[in-house]
């Protein structure tokens, strides 16, 4: 017998960033429930508007399973004495269990004979067990923010007013706070706010939807996303597209109604970001775009409600609207009075971070790390990122910034253009921020590039340095990120970067500054940046035990690992690398810390040690030739023709002979053998298949 299992918990408002991860620990918390309480079911299927969260739960068994279980107690000799009497261990372990000790059980495992018992658990009555756990569930959703309402102690993010739970289409009783469970829901809050029964949730949605509410998310996201788009075509334009924005509208609204609006087009002026962002974020307005790409002086909002006078709920956003472009346009002219340039000394001012000085001196700090890196990828722009440099951050001090901190780098950009600074110059402050988030785009062009790593390393350093180290739940300069940033941008740009360098270069700047011994803290920043890197190229489904190997060999500049992670896997597809990767991890073994002194063939005493050492010297120069080359594919296949002479040579021979100058000869050859590959992977660390 199965059943459906239906819970609704209704509220006030919920944040729309809060629904989708409480569905998915509402769920969470529910199967780990039912699986610990031994009760079958199908599929958990989780549901959100802003003024409910719900569950349905199908194919649940109205009973626990049976459950048979062998307990094992103290081992024989503990728990009988040599006449064959109980101990106190044993009649306490029958106690316990709700037997005699005449009811023992012996059995024989690897540890010896232990005594036992077997008993099984009859299953109770789901419905009985219910109250208890979808209690517990509703507390257990966490929240980044709760509150408390009235004199309760029962915490949620919203006051809860109501909550439905059914099993097989009877109330299952339980308490939260001072409400008690039952039968009834409510529809929208203004258009049908009335109490109605539920007897399931197929007939739940139904009413709902004849209520004004559309209760599944994802078909309320389509209604949306066809609506907006249907509304955009009609004035000839197109939406913007905006997932992160859909996602959020989505879980704003129980009904979705799209109303378009219109702003003068002498806003238009402004920048798109700008436009866009005051729109989006202040207002969630959909954006629309013309033919030619560019932006259309309206809007689209989505209302909760179906008004009866749609223009006077369009008037009211336009209203809102043109306030907040108003302001803009006031920014955009008041800030041109100033040139860009002479607001670096306002910076000054600007506390960047209290150990690590204004935001002035960090400007000063990454424009020299900036030009360093220029020196090397690109000294033809040398001067295009001394000028970007110092002006990349000029636009914290603008009206507009202040009262727009989203737009950082955007405005910059749009002053500077104003100015007529150099293009590059001007993609570099916008692009010297990038990457904002994961996966997301990197600086374009070299200038961007250099001061965006420079003023990077400068904040995981500076932070290392003053013990601003993030940890597993806080990381509030986005250290990862930064670091992840670097990685990501030395790759896209093809940069031969030592990381290293890079960090020493950093130290050297911030050494004023720093409270912990520069060594420590270079240390931590480079296994900093390893951990980061294992990280990266593990997601991107590189094979870990690959990429630990290579990482544990050597990790001094981003895109050599790369190429010996990309080699490697290629060498471990092959299908005699197994037998070869033991080959190498018994030399590793053997060897420890190596013995780094010239072969002397006088000292072979069989002939499996001059085939290796001869094939050794007809690979080294070509292996190493390789190396330096940036080739590993070739490498690593020259390294791969040794294997036959190293099996026959732990064949023929005993490494670890007698005499001791045999042995060590031999030990300084198998370390030879392992230098070859000990800069490109650490065999030891491949998995065996």
């Amino acid at each position: 017998m199965s059943a459906e299992l239906f819970l609704e918990i209704g509220t006030e408002e919920i944040p729309a960033g809060f629904l989708p991860p409480a569905m998915a620990d509402l769920e969470r918390l529910l199967r780990k429930e039912l699986e610990t309480a031994r009760v079958r079911f199908d599929s958990v299927r989780t549901l959100a508007t802003p003024r409910r969260l719900a569950v349905v739960v199908s194919g649940v068994a109205t009973g626990q399973e049976r459950q048979e279980l062998t307990v094992t107690g103290p081992s024989v000799q503990v728990a009988f004495d040599p006449q064959g009497n109980p101990t106190k261990a044993a009649l306490g372990f029958a106690r316990a269990n709700g037997v005699e000790a005449s009811e023992l059980s012996q059995m024989q495992t690897d540890k010896g004979a232990y005594v036992y018992i077997s008993k099984v658990l009859e299953g109770r009555p789901v419905a009985d067990l219910l109250p208890e756990m979808l209690a517990r569930v509703i507390a257990a959703i966490p929240f980044r923010k709760s509150m408390r309402w009235k004199d309760l102690e029962v915490r949620f993010a919203r006051p809860v007013h109501w909550i439905v739970a059914l099993f097989d289409g009877i109330v299952v009783p339980l308490a939260f706070g001072n409400l008690q469970s039952g039968n009834l829901s409510r529809g929208h809050r203004f258009m049908a706010p009335e109490a109605f029964p539920v007897a399931d949730a197929a007939g739940w949605e139904k009413e709902l939807e004849r209520r004004f509410v559309i209760a599944d998310q994802n078909r309320r996201r389509e209604i949306i996303r066809r609506e907006v788009e249907r509304v955009a075509h009609s004035l000839g334009g197109e939406v913007n597209v905006d997932p992160s924005l859909l996602e959020e509208v989505c879980f704003l609204v129980e009904d979705p109604t799209p109303l378009c609006g219109s702003f003068e087009e002498k806003y238009l002026e402004l920048p798109r970001e700008l436009l866009i962002s005051t729109m989006r974020t202040n207002q969630r307005y959909f954006t629309l775009t013309g033919a030619d790409g560019r932006l259309l002086p309206r809007f689209i909002t989505v209302a909760n409600t179906r008004p009866e006078e749609p223009q006077v709920v369009v008037r009211g956003n336009e209203r809102v609207l043109r306030a907040r472009l108003s302001d803009a346009m006031f920014f955009w002219k008041e800030d041109q009075k100033v040139p860009l340039e002479n607001r670096l000394g306002d910076l000054k001012n600007v506390v960047y971070q209290a150990k690590l000085g204004t935001s002035y001196e960090k400007v000063m700090r990454f424009r020299q790390l900036a030009l360093w890196l220029a020196d090397q990828f690109d000294p033809a722009s040398r001067a295009l990122t001394e000028r970007a440099a110092l002006l990349a951050k000029c636009d914290l001090e603008t009206g507009m910034v202040y009262e727009f901190p989203e737009l950082q780098g955007v405005m910059g950009r749009e002053y500077a253009r104003l100015e007529g600074a150099d293009p590059r110059v001007c993609t570099a402050i916008y692009e010297h921020y990038l990457p904002t988030q994961a996966g997301g785009p990197l600086p374009s062009d070299t200038v961007g590039a250099f001061v965006s790593l420079a003023d990077k390393i400068d904040t995981v350093c500076g932070c290392f340095g003053v013990g601003l180290i993030p940890t597993g739940t806080a990381d509030p300069f986005a250290l990862r990120r930064n670091a992840i940033g670097i990685l990501n941008i030395v790759l896209s740009q093809g940069f031969r970067l030592s990381l290293p360098q890079l960090v020493e270069q950093s130290l050297a700047l911030l050494e004023p500054k720093l409270t912990r011994p520069m060594a420590e803290v270079r240390a931590e920043v480079l296994e900093f940046f390893r951990t980061r890197f294992f990280h990266m190229l593990t997601a991107q489904n590189w094979p870990q035990d690959v990429v630990d190997a290579v990482l544990a060999a050597a990790f001094e500049e981003p895109l050599d690992a790369l190429a010996r992670v990309k080699a490697l896997t290629a060498l471990k597809g092959m299908e005699n690398f197994g037998p070869l990767a033991v080959a190498f991890k018994r030399i590793v073994n053997i060897i420890k810390d190596g013995l780094d002194r010239p072969v002397n063939p006088a000292l072979f005493e069989a002939a499996c040690e001059q085939e290796l050492f001869t094939a050794l010297q007809q690979v080294q120069g070509e292996v190493e030739a390789r190396v330096r080359a940036g080739d590993y594919p070739a490498a690593l296949q020259a390294i791969a023709t040794l294997r036959g002479t190293v099996d026959a040579f732990f064949d023929g021979v005993m490494v670890m002979a007698k005499e001791e100058a045999v042995r060590e000869n031999r030990l300084a050859l198998l370390t030879a053998v392992a230098k070859l590959f000990k800069g490109t992977a650490d065999f030891s660390r491949i998995a065996e298949a």
